[in-house]
């Protein structure tokens, strides 16, 4: 049966709000300069970690960033989100051709549950693969390799959906079809670069080329 894993931040979802709220506390808590959120957007999608090391320079204190942000994403933060208008149709349709679906995400796990959960949208998916707070598979294709092998998918019939570069990435270093999302945080530059198969400018494209991707099931 095909599969078709869905990205969580900036495809399924829209998180600007509580993802830039989260980083500037951070670094105010640090004593940092926060840029304002819409410089930030850059910051949705990739592994956090990395991300604070560019603002605080070490690992050590982004470490610590990483915590700060958590202290307030975790009562707060994640629920500053709306779900895109129509994507619940979109991953009926997607969902009525036979194929299986996952959420694959960079966030951890035990955030991505509460928001799938919190919007209503676990009806859609047999599961959601995360990262680990400790920061394992946060890497996208460690993640997809992971999920792959925990639901017995020939990563031959199964494609990822994301609008980031490490999605397209992650979805090629495992062999699977990369589709990107132009609605989302990545450019077109950033997607095709990333050597993305098909770019989708609203979600309800994804339909059309998941069949053109990988088929029937």
């Amino acid at each position: 049966m095909n599969t078709a894993f869905f990205d969580l931040d900036g495809t399924l979802t829209d998180p600007k709000p509580g993802i830039t709220g989260c980083i500037q506390y951070a670094l105010d808590r640090l004593g940092f300069v926060a840029p304002p959120a819409d410089d930030l957007i850059w910051c949705i999608g990739p592994p956090l970690h990395a991300s604070m090391k560019k603002f605080v320079g070490t690992d050590e204190l982004a470490t610590r960033a990483v915590e700060l942000y958590r202290e307030r994403f975790g009562d707060v933060g994640l629920f500053e989100n709306e779900v895109y208008d129509g994507i619940e149709q979109t991953l009926s349709d997607v969902a009525a051709t036979g194929r299986r679906l996952f959420v694959a995400t960079s966030k951890p796990k035990v955030y991505a549950d509460r928001i799938i959960a919190h919007f209503g949208l676990s009806r859609h998916f047999e599961r959601v693969f995360g990262s680990e707070l400790d920061g394992t598979r946060t890497d996208k294709a460690e993640l997809l390799a992971y999920a792959l092998a925990e639901t017995h998918t020939d990563p031959r019939r199964a494609i990822m959906i994301g609008d980031r570069s490490h999605d397209m990435i992650g979805a090629r270093k495992n062999g699977m079809k990369a589709i990107g999302v132009l609605y989302g945080y990545g450019s077109l530059t950033e997607l095709t670069d990333a050597g993305a198969h098909h770019l989708c400018a609203a979600h309800p494209e994804v339909v059309a080329h998941c069949a053109a991707a990988i088929g029937t099931a």
